[in-house]
Parts: C-alpha cells; sequence; structure tokens
C-alpha cells in the first residue's frame, strides 16, 4: 500500500514555489492569507497534524507545547532563529525542531551595510528632504555626513552574517574588529585584517561603528544595556539586523535623543513590530521594517531548506538542519 502523505501546517504565506513544491510532496494545509495564526488557531493546528512549519512570527511557547497532539512530531521552522520557539519543551515531548540557517547571511550583511552607509550618509534624511520638496539646490554645508573608509567597525557576533558584514565592510575601506564568544582561527582574522577584542566593554568604547549581529538567547537578552551603550564614543552609531532585544531599546532612545550617541540604523525591535515611539522622526535614525532577508532568492531557498529537512525526516532520517539545545 501507498505511504500515507505526511501532515503539515504552514502558519504564514511563502514564495508560490515552496507551497508548490509542498503541496506536491505531502498533504498541506495553507494559509490563504498573510496574516498570523492566532495562537488558537496554532494550538489547533498543533493537535492534528504531523509537521508544523512557523515562522517568526509565531510564539510558541512550552503551554502550547503541552497542548500539541501525539502526531506531531517536527517544527520545521522557516527561519533561522529560534528564539520564539520553546526547544526544550518540544524536545521533551518528543517534537524535533529544525531551521534554515546560512541562507540569509548575505542578503542580511547587505543590509547592515546599507544602514550603516545611511546612518553615516544621513541618506534618510536626504530622502526625506527629496520627497517632502524640501530641498532647493546644493549647498557647501548642507548635510555633511561621515566617511567610512578608516573608520573601526566593531562586529558583535563573528558567524556568517558577521563575517558577511566584514567582507563588505572591508571592501568599503572599513577597519574590521569583532567580539565573539570565540575567537577566530587565524586565518579568518589575516583575511579581514581583524582585531579580536576578549572584553566587549574596550571594544564598544573604541569604535565608530558597531554592528549588532549575535543571536537573541538569554545570554544576549539586553546585552548592550544602558551601562555598555555609555562606553560608546558620542560620535559612534549602532546598527542591528539581528533581534531587537539585543539593545535596551529604551536606554538606546535616551542616548540618541542627548547626542550621547550619534546615530542609528535598525532592522529589528525590541517589541517586535511595536516600536519605540520616539524612535519615529527622529532624524538621526533609519527604520527598516525587518527585511534583512527580503530578498526573493533567500526567501525560496529558506523554504527549499524546510522541505529538505521535513522530506528528510518524512523518509526516517534526522533533519540536516535539527536544533538542540545546546546549540543556543
Amino acid at each position: 500500500m501507498p505511504k500515507q502523505r505526511l501532515s503539515v501546517v504552514v502558519t504564514r504565506r511563502l514564495p508560490e514555489a515552496v507551497e508548490t513544491r509542498l503541496s506536491e510532496l505531502f498533504d498541506v494545509t495553507l494559509r490563504e492569507d498573510d496574516s498570523p495564526m492566532s495562537r488558537e488557531q496554532l494550538a489547533a493546528a498543533m493537535r492534528d497534524t504531523d509537521v508544523l512549519v512557523p515562522t517568526l512570527s509565531d510564539k510558541i511557547d512550552a503551554n502550547l507545547v503541552a497542548q500539541a497532539g501525539e502526531r506531531l512530531k517536527l517544527i520545521a521552522n522557516y527561519g533561522a532563529g529560534v528564539d520564539h520557539i520553546d526547544v526544550a519543551s518540544a524536545r521533551q515531548r518528543g517534537v524535533l525542531v529544525s531551521n534554515t540557517p546560512g541562507v540569509s547571511a548575505d542578503d542580511t550583511a547587505d543590509m547592515a551595510l546599507a544602514l550603516i552607509l545611511g546612518v553615516t550618509r544621513r541618506i534618510g534624511e536626504g530622502l526625506t528632504r527629496m520627497q517632502t520638496g524640501e530641498w532647493d539646490g546644493w549647498a557647501p554645508t548642507a548635510l555633511l555626513g561621515g566617511r567610512v573608509s578608516g573608520k573601526r567597525l566593531g562586529i558583535l557576533g563573528m558567524g556568517r552574517i558577521g563575517t558577511a558584514v566584514a567582507r563588505r565592510a572591508q571592501a568599503c575601506g572599513m577597519q574590521i574588529h569583532y567580539h565573539n564568544r570565540r575567537r577566530l582561527r587565524p586565518e579568518i582574522e589575516e583575511e579581514f585584517d581583524a582585531t579580536y577584542w576578549e572584553s566587549l566593554d574596550q571594544m564598544l568604547a573604541r569604535m565608530d561603528v558597531i554592528s549588532v549581529n549575535c543571536p537573541h538567547t538569554p545570554s544576549t537578552f539586553h546585552l548592550l544595556n544602558a551601562r555598555r551603550l555609555k562606553l560608546m564614543k558620542p560620535g559612534s552609531v549602532i546598527v542591528n539586523t539581528s533581534r531587537g532585544e539585543v539593545i535596551d531599546e529604551n536606554a538606546m532612545v535616551r542616548m540618541l535623543k542627548s547626542g550621547e550617541i550619534a546615530g542609528a540604523g535598525l532592522d529589528v525591535y525590541e517589541h517586535g513590530a511595536e516600536i519605540h515611539p520616539d524612535l519615529r522622526g527622529m532624524p538621526n535614525v533609519v527604520l527598516m521594517p525587518h527585511m534583512g532577508s527580503a530578498t526573493v532568492e533567500g526567501r525560496v531557498e529558506m523554504g527549499e531548506k524546510v522541505l529538505i529537512n521535513i522530506k528528510t525526516f518524512d523518509d526516517g532520517h534526522r533533519p540536516p538542519d535539527l536544533v538542540v539545545p545546546a546549540m543556543l
């Protein structure tokens, strides 16, 4: 008899090519619109399916995991970050968790460099003047920004994305510095002429630009707290394309308003889509709507990884991108 197809529930709309392939391989339930599932809808899906495909907008905590049905055996996350999933609770229930690492490194690094240039060269202010009709011609002292060439870039988290940021920044003539849980191999440091700082505090005090590229874990929550932010030079800027929870947003806003930090480029926020109201309208802040990985190519590749993880599991093997608590 033919093998019964896995039941798969997808919580958000995915690229058409990914949805089509999922439908060909599995008994899939897709979203008709792109709104997030309610908590009740998530609970119902987890009770009645073999595989759940969530995104970062779906908070899957221990309580939801406890309500999962016996059928649920895999949470195949569409995205690299899994801080929205209680991985330990899932494992205790016998539910595997997979993710899609390594896909969006170049896309996110492109966004980080765009934000570095956007803040230091005051691109947002210039764009606003053009859109509002305030520009009345060139002037020698108008919208003077800072040159990035020769500036010190401090990368917080030198993984795939941090390394991709370093490669782009080096091409712009920036000096590469980094803080990481583990020091990189000598040949990688040599490639970027990178300086390793064991002390995050000492690195923060000496950089012109800080790029946040570390994941959100219990140990990185508010890693850049008020005390550490105050170590930064008054003329420095901070860019975050990783997770908003790494920065104490209230402390950062106070320092941006007082001039203790010169500017910020943000693609992520501490409270998700709830943007701190004081960030809007600040001329020295560039805000983006979590677009770091938003390329057609990247989102399709993420879907392909989801497909591979589910198909490998369906074939009786360990998903190649299995997440275990020790990784977090």
